[in-house]
Parts: structure tokens; sequence; C-alpha cells
């Protein structure tokens, strides 16, 4: 069941949405502290319901209840207000329902079994199983298997890992025009635009993901819900889990999670500030990973972390010094002489350049003993 929310204060629109959430089978399309916004939002593409409050500027809500009844007589109206007196004229108005602030989730509940009745929408429970978007590398997402995400088009697939770069905020529909569709006159660019948001919101229903695109103002804003992303998971694992015996294999973990840098398939130019924080903290992760595990005598295992090193910064003097000298305190002379030479061939072939003076003096130390 699909809703629109309309209040002039944003603490009750975000409480009133909360709760609708929490009861799992209302949709929320879009909510306003313009009631006159609202009303557009609602003749363009009109809601199953739309819960109002009755007192707000300009226009008050038994205004645009009448104003309502009139553009979309097929939307329900549910009044929400702290002022009891309005009831009778709210039921004049043929309102399904009438709720006084603070909202109760119990009483809110009732109303929504009470809308899905009349619009015969069997109540929907919210999603029981973990769900993760994967952006590391490629744009997946882990229901009962982790598999590709099946995009419409390749816009709809940049606009929604556009709206996942940006899930804490709101993001202008301008400003989505310009990074999506920079060619395109305004007119045919909105046109694109809502096509694609519709595409997209599709595609989470068909995938059963918690996954919503709400309208805010003049923009639109991802809400996750018990959705998570791995990239946020990971970035949260590696900053607060401390390196110590008991927590070994957690770091482990993270490092398999990282799969590669973020949206790397893609060349949206818009991510690659967030990928370069990413494996920067992905490098130092990594690097200090190897040392502790050094410092705590698993030599071996320090060896097996800096070859992931290896192969995720290739091109990374420091990693090769690293496991060099990790070689040279094995005593394994050999593959020493090797990581020389692979860190040799790397300068040349990338750079055009020769290995760093420091590197040369240690190696040629290491020669002489």
């Amino acid at each position: 069941m699909r809703a629109i929310l309309a209040d002039d204060e944003e603490l009750a629109l975000r409480y009133l949405e909360k709760q609708l959430l929490a009861i799992g089978s209302v949709e929320v399309i879009g909510k306003y502290a313009d009631v006159e916004e609202a009303l557009e939002a609602v003749a363009a593409n009109p809601p199953d319901v739309v819960f109002l409050d009755i007192e707000m500027p300009v226009l008050s809500g038994v205004e645009a209840a009448e104003l309502l009844a009139q553009r979309a007589p097929g939307t329900d109206i549910v009044f929400v207000t702290a002022f009891e007196e309005y009831a009778v004229k709210a039921f004049e108005l043929n309102a399904v329902d009438y709720i006084l602030k603070p909202v109760e989730k119990e009483r809110l509940a009732r109303t929504v079994a009470r809308l899905a009745e009349r619009k015969g929408h069997p109540p929907i429970p919210p999603a029981s199983r973990a769900v993760m978007i994967r952006s590391f590398q490629v744009l997946e997402m882990d229901l009962a298997k982790t598999e590709p995400i099946p995009w419409r088009t390749t816009k709809a697939q940049e606009l929604f890992a556009y709206l996942l770069h940006h899930r804490a905020q709101p993001v202008r529909k301008d400003a989505l025009l310009e990074v999506l569709w920079p060619e395109v006159d305004i007119k045919r660019g909105y046109t694109q635009l809502y096509t694609t948001i519709y595409q997209i919101r599709k595609t989470m229903e068909s995938l059963g993901a918690d996954v919503r695109i709400v309208n805010y103002e003049k923009g639109y804003r991802l809400e996750l819900n018990d959705v998570k992303i791995d990239a946020e998971e990971w970035e949260k694992g590696v900053m607060e889990t401390k390196l110590e015996p008991g927590t070994l294999e957690l770091h482990l973990g993270l490092l398999e999670l990282y799969r590669g840098d973020y949206l790397a398939e893609y060349d949206y130019l818009w991510a690659e500030s967030e990928r370069q924080r990413l494996k920067t903290i992905c490098f130092r992760h990594v690097m200090r990973l190897a040392e502790w595990l050094d410092s705590e005598g698993k030599r071996m295992e320090a060896v097996s972390v800096y070859y992931r090193a290896l192969r995720m910064f290739p091109y990374s003097e420091e990693v090769h010094f690293s496991l060099m000298r990790q070689y040279a305190k094995l005593g394994d002379w050999s593959s020493v002489d090797k990581g020389y030479a692979a860190l040799e061939r790397m300068m040349r072939d990338e750079f055009d350049s020769e290995v760093p003076q420091p590197i040369r003096s240690w190696y040629r130390e290491h020669k002489r003993t």
C-alpha cells in the first residue's frame, strides 16, 4: 500500500514514517512539509492513502482534503493532528480515520489494517531475512544468495548507485539531472528521471528487498531500513574491532569482505573520491594486520597477508618492500631476491623508474650479509 505524508513539522513527518515502516505494510512514496507540494505529488502519482496533518500554514488539512477529493477521488485520507475538535469535520470529508498525536503504533496499526481491508491489500510483514547490498567491485545484492541486480537499464543502475552513495541525505532532482542526463533538455530529463525511479522501485519490489526511494521535498532519498551495505559494515568493522588474538578471524573476514575497490567495475566519476578513501583505509588495515601478525610471531601468516596486499596493491613500493623484509626475517634469501626482481620490473614497466634509493641500499646491505 502506497502512502504520502503531509505535515509542516519535520519531526512529526519522520516519526510517522518510522512508525509506518515498523508496521511493515506501507510504502511511503513521499513526505512533504509543504501541503501544496503534496497535492502536486498526489495528482501526478496518486497513492492509496494520504496521511494529512490538519493544522498547516497557507492551506489547512481540511482544505487540502477537499482538493484531494477532486484531484484523486480514489485516494483515501487519514487525518493526523493534535486537535480532537476536528474529528467531526474529518468524517464529514469521508476520511478513513482520524489519529491523534503523538501517534501510537498500536493505534496506527489498526488504521493500516482498515486501509488494507478497504484496498484489498493483505498486510505485508516486514522482511525477516538479512539483506546486504554489495558495492565492492560490482553492485550486487545478497538475498538467498549473492547475485547481480537485474537492472532494466544502465541508467537505473547508476541512479540507484548514486542514491546509495548519498544514502544519508536527500538528493535534489536537478542535481540528478546534472549527473546522469547532462546533455538532455530539462523536460525530457525529468521524464527520464521519473521513468528510471519507477524502474528502480519495481526492481526492488521484484527482489523483495526493503529498499525504498522516498520523495523528499524537491528530490529523493534512499531508505535502506534493515538492509546493510558491505562497504559500511566493512568500514565499521575495521575501525571498531581491535587487533588482538580473539579478533584475528574477524579481521581475516574483513579482508574477504573487501572484494575489490568501491564500484570499481563502473566508470562513475562521482564515486572516485569515496573509492580512494576506502582504498586508503583498506591499505592501512591490511598492512597493520600483517605487522601485528609479525609482532605475534606468526611470520608465515604475515607473509600470506602481505601477498594478499600485493594482489590488492600491485604497484605499491611499500608492500613489495614489506614482503621482502618479512622473508629476510625468515631467512628466506631466495624469496628476498625474487621480491626485489619483481619490484625492479614493476618500477620499470609501470613508472619507467628505478627502485627507490632506500630500498636499493637495504637490498645491497642484505646481499653483503
